[in-house]
This record gives structure tokens, sequence and C-alpha cells, in this order.
């Protein structure tokens, strides 16, 4: 679907934040460690999706409301591309909390919970997701199909981070040293590209909206 081109872009920019891998590996440095890690990873995935549902319809129904759906919908990308870019300059190197030293030891519930209220309290800030959902609210589709686009959307978000819960099956003990060392190195280079994509795509987004409103078509 041509709606992809414009989606796999912002799911690069999407999967390069590692708060989520930093808490996976903080997860998997206890009991059941593969179980717990995927407990947490399930829990942002399925929490990730409900909210994208939830926006999606959302703003489905502001654009029913108003005269101008189109209009509005580039309007929307159009504020989300300035929002991305004053993020991209003002969190070059802030990552957000990471996990301390353990304090309990995670349940699989609590790993599922603690997946989830990572996501709900990061919603705000996941402007990457918000564009996702505006490219599929302006590419027409059903209810349905926007539904079946998200879910892929997640899906192939939370494939990189399976690797934690892998990497425990395969290593074991072994595993620790390792997915430490690729917390460290996601984070330097987080640090440097997240806020560069981050930009672009805001830039993209805003180059979209000016084009709609002086010409009448965006750039897709």
């Amino acid at each position: 679907m041509q709606v992809w081109t414009y989606l796999f872009p912002i799911l690069a920019v999407d999967i390069l934040n590692p708060v989520l891998f930093a808490f996976m590996v903080y997860a998997a440095g206890g009991a059941r460690p593969a179980l717990t890690s995927g407990a947490m990873l399930a829990g942002h995935t399925l929490a990730y999706l409900a909210a994208g549902i939830v926006i999606g319809l959302s703003l489905e129904q502001i654009l029913e409301y108003l005269a101008e759906p189109k209009a509005i919908d580039f309007a929307i990308g159009g504020m989300l591309g300035g929002a991305l870019v004053w993020l991209a300059l003002k969190t070059v190197r802030d990552k957000g909390d990471r996990p301390q030293e353990p304090q309990a030891k995670l349940t699989l519930l609590s790993a599922f919970m603690t997946g989830a209220i990572i996501n709900f309290v990061g919603i705000p800030f996941a402007l990457p997701y918000f564009a996702a959902v505006d490219q599929l609210l302006k590419a027409d589709l059903s209810g349905l199909q926007i539904v079946l686009n998200l879910s892929a959307y997640n899906l192939l978000y939370a494939l990189p981070f399976l690797l934690v819960p892998v990497l425990v099956l395969v290593m074991g003990e072994r595993s620790k040293a390792t997915l430490a060392r690729i917390n460290e190195w996601l984070e330097r280079v987080s640090s440097v590209l997240m806020p560069l994509l981050i930009g672009i795509l805001g830039l993209v987004l805003i180059l979209d909206a000016a084009l709609y409103f002086a010409r009448g078509e965006g750039l897709w």
C-alpha cells in the first residue's frame, strides 16, 4: 500500500528511542528474564496500539465534524512537523527516564503493566506516532484498514525489541553483558541520529502542509 512509503521512515524514527530497550534490559536482569522482558514488550505494544486507535478515531471524528477535512489533515501534519522540529532542537540528548537499580522483583503482570505505563507516560511526546496516524487518516482509509495498518505498524515496531528475550534465551547469563553493550551503543547512536531524523521528518511535514495550502496538493 502506498501509505507505507511514508510510514516506514516514520517507523524508523519511532524505533530509535532507546527508553523501552533500556527498560527491557532492566527486566531481563531479574527472574525469568525472557518471559519478563517479553511481557514488558507485550504491554508496551498493546498499549501503543490502543492509544493509536483512540487517537485515530478521535481525529477522524474531528475531521468529520469540520467542513474541510483534507485541509485540516494537512494543518495537523504541519503542526506536528513544527512540534517535531522543536523536539529535535529541544531534546538533542534527553531520551527520558531510565530504570535505576531494581527495587523489587518484576512479575510477569508487573512487567506487562510497566510496559504499558512507559507507553502511556510517553504518548504526549510520541510525535512520530501521531504523524503515522495522521498519514493513515490522510490516505482516506476505512476504519478497519486504519486499525489493520496500525496493528502492522506496532508489530513492526516491536520486532527489534524482541532481540532482548531472544538473546536471553540463546545466551543465558552471557546475554547481560551483550545487552548492556547494545543498550550503551543504542543510546550513543540515538543521541545523534534521533534528533536529526526527527528534525528531517518535521521539516518534511511542514513542507507537505505548506505545498498543500500554496498549490492545493502536498508532497504525496
